[in-house]
């Protein structure tokens, strides 16, 4: 079955130490994908999605505007990060998502812990379906290597990211 991922009941956060003791998070409050589900043949299943790095927001317009600089994510340069899966696979009471996820001009195989959380009519009459997936990847894998040396010892910013994906997606056919 397609499915069309609808950004108003979505959310695509991510989070990283700061200062090495604390944690920043955020989202990109523009992205679109789409995906097709087989519940009896997962391995036929996929999903292709993509977010404009400009939609950056962690609460903070100067370090979203930092964000946004040549320091991390080129904007200006690298438009969309995007992810594009190669297998899906039943892994217990979840899925393991494979796939190539784009950031900054740079392509790595990366693994998403997915749950699928079933399907339903919305109040609209629209069958819709959740769906939830995590991953952590080290950003200087993708050539965001930014960073300040702190007085105290330790850097500014963390090398993990952890990438949090809640999905609803209405039916398309």
């Amino acid at each position: 079955m397609a499915w069309e991922i609808d950004p108003t009941h979505s959310h695509v956060n991510f989070s990283v130490k700061h200062m090495m003791f604390s944690t920043v998070r955020g989202s990109f409050k523009v992205f679109s994908g789409k995906l097709h589900i087989d519940e009896q043949n997962p391995a036929a299943s996929w999903v292709e999605a993509q977010a404009d790095t400009a939609s950056v927001d962690t609460s903070e317009g100067n370090r979203d505007n930092h964000l946004r600089s040549a320091d991390f994510f080129d904007a200006e340069q690298f438009p969309v990060l995007s992810f594009k899966s190669t297998n899906v696979e039943r892994a217990g009471d979840g899925y393991k998502v494979t796939g190539d996820l784009t950031i900054h001009g740079v392509t790595k195989s990366v693994v998403f812990d997915a749950e699928y959380l079933g399907q339903g009519k919305n109040p609209w009459g629209a069958t819709v379906a959740g769906l939830s997936a995590t991953t952590k990847i080290n950003r200087r894998d993708f050539g965001l290597t930014y960073n300040a040396a702190l007085e105290t010892g330790g850097v500014l910013v963390g090398e993990d990211v952890k990438i949090e994906i809640d999905l609803e997606t209405q039916n398309k056919g």
